[in-house]
């Protein structure tokens, strides 16, 4: 049931993100041309920051998760280690690339290393395929989880640096919007977007996460079945 569960919520997530595109391109309206360099290259924000939101979200995930297996050895907490990290770096890597994107367009350069926040964004993502990555690179122990889950726990520090700093240093990168000062300035339309956008990544994060956490349920009983078959 749970692994049903999760499917419609992916299906669900994905429908939505498709509309978000064709919404973006064909529903709202364009931007000030004389606030933006390339004025129609914002519409990819649409994807990025409602991303950004998601992979938020992951962290949050993966926080607790670690937190749940170092200081509880909790299971649960351990398959949510594992799903937050994976849907952190799906995420996070649709808002790097994205925002590479809309910078070549718009700044003329895909990065600025004197950003704050694109590079404590860019350490979070690179947070994530260390875990993802590693995890699968190492046998399944009580040494290696404690690894992982401690560069889970104390990565975490880097979510609310990440937002606060557009908020103290905008350098390139522009400081809150829908959530800022100037939320009133943006259309109708475009929240709406947005916010179809934000919904359909969230929905898309709980989905791989039930799916992931099925996975790895039979992932860890096909492993205790093997042990049992080579008679360890």
């Amino acid at each position: 049931m749970g692994g049903r569960r999760g499917e419609l919520f992916l299906i669900a997530g994905f429908s939505g993100l498709i509309i978000t595109l064709f919404l973006a391109f064909n529903w709202v309206p364009s931007v000030n041309i004389n606030a933006f360099e390339s004025p129609e290259a914002q519409r990819i924000f649409y994807w990025h920051v409602p991303a950004a939101w998601a992979a938020f979200i992951s962290f949050s995930v993966l926080f607790a998760g670690s937190a749940m297996w170092l200081f509880k050895r909790n299971e649960l907490g351990w398959k949510l280690h594992i799903a937050g990290s994976e849907a952190g770096l799906a995420c996070g890597l649709i808002a790097v690339w994205s925002g590479c994107v809309w910078g070549a367009a718009e700044w003329g350069t895909p990065w600025d290393w004197q950003d704050y926040r694109l590079n404590s964004f860019a350490l979070l993502t690179l947070l994530a395929v260390f875990l993802v990555l590693g995890r699968r690179s190492q046998p399944d122990g009580v040494e290696s989880r404690d690894t992982f889950a401690t560069f889970g726990f104390y990565g975490f520090v880097l979510v609310p640096f990440t937002y606060l700093v557009t908020r103290i240093w905008v350098i390139r990168h522009p400081g809150p919007i829908i959530a800022g000062d100037d939320a009133s300035s943006i259309s109708l339309e475009m929240r709406l977007a947005f916010y179809v956008g934000v919904i359909s990544f969230t929905l898309m994060v709980i989905g791989h996460i039930i799916t992931s956490i099925q996975i790895t349920r039979f992932e860890q009983r096909i492993n205790r079945l093997q042990r049992i078959i080579d008679g360890e």
